[in-house]
């Protein structure tokens, strides 16, 4: 005897064979034929389609620029630019240090306690 899963009922119901293992009227699924391949034709290099590029190739150029030998760091080789962003991001990360000691000086200061003088002005 084979049984289901009833999903109304919720409870084990007999059932045929063929209802026993494919449940909730799935399947299997034959397909009539084959599907065609994917990659069945062969692959074409971008230069023998004929395509054209919408950017140039920084890359060789960037490669002579960081790896000449001229004593420059790295981060600062594109000159201005570089410099700016630089200095920006050094005068943010002191400003922040030292806004951060200053949070934490008044956090570790000791609470006031108002007075009846204080509290009948407020």
């Amino acid at each position: 005897m084979y049984y289901k899963f009833n999903g109304f009922t919720q409870k084990l119901v007999g059932a045929g064979a063929a209802e026993a293992y494919n449940p909730q009227g799935l399947r299997p699924c034959a397909y009539p034929e084959a599907p065609a391949p994917i990659f069945s034709t062969p692959t074409k290099l971008p230069s023998e389609t004929g395509t054209k590029t919408f950017f140039k190739n920084k890359v060789p150029e960037l490669q002579k620029l960081f790896q000449k030998p001229d004593g420059i760091p790295v981060h600062l080789k594109r000159g201005f630019p570089d410099r700016l962003l630089y200095r920006t991001t050094f005068v943010l990360t002191v400003g922040g240090v030292i806004h951060c000691l200053i949070a934490l000086y008044m956090l570790g200061q000791p609470k006031k306690e108002l007075t009846k003088m204080d509290s009948a002005n407020v």
